[in-house]
């Protein structure tokens, strides 16, 4: 059974920093592409960023771009998403998935999600 699990959601000052990580259970190593997506309230879905079974590709959303960085750890099937200059419009709830493939291609679904971790940005 494949559990996935997001830690590391806060409240955070416009203009700082955070950095959420993301365990999956369940899964052969170095098998999968995964990634990040968000949600705050009263708006859509939005996909934040992916990586590649290998860890050399990635793929970001315009809206966070140049700030945020997604990296894994293949020894332990986790990842993690550095987000720096922080906006309020960033506030969201964060979950982390997986691909069904090794490389994210656009518009493709995960096959699993996280439950996911508040993060809000405010003074």
């Amino acid at each position: 059974q494949v559990r996935v699990v997001e830690s590391g959601g806060e409240l955070v000052q416009p203009g700082g920093s955070l950095k959420l990580s993301c365990a999956a259970s369940g899964l052969p190593p170095m098998s999968y592409a995964m990634g990040w997506f968000r949600q705050a309230p009263e708006k859509e879905r939005e996909f934040v960023g992916s990586i590649s079974w290998n860890g050399l590709s990635t793929y970001y959303g315009s809206s966070v771009k140049g700030r945020f960085t997604i990296s894994r750890d293949h020894a332990e099937t986790a990842v993690y998403l550095q987000m720096n200059n922080l906006k309020p419009e960033d506030t969201a709830i964060y979950y982390c998935v997986v691909f069904g493939e090794s490389y994210y291609y656009l518009g493709s679904e995960p096959t699993h999600w996280g439950q996911g971790t508040q993060v809000t940005v405010s003074s």
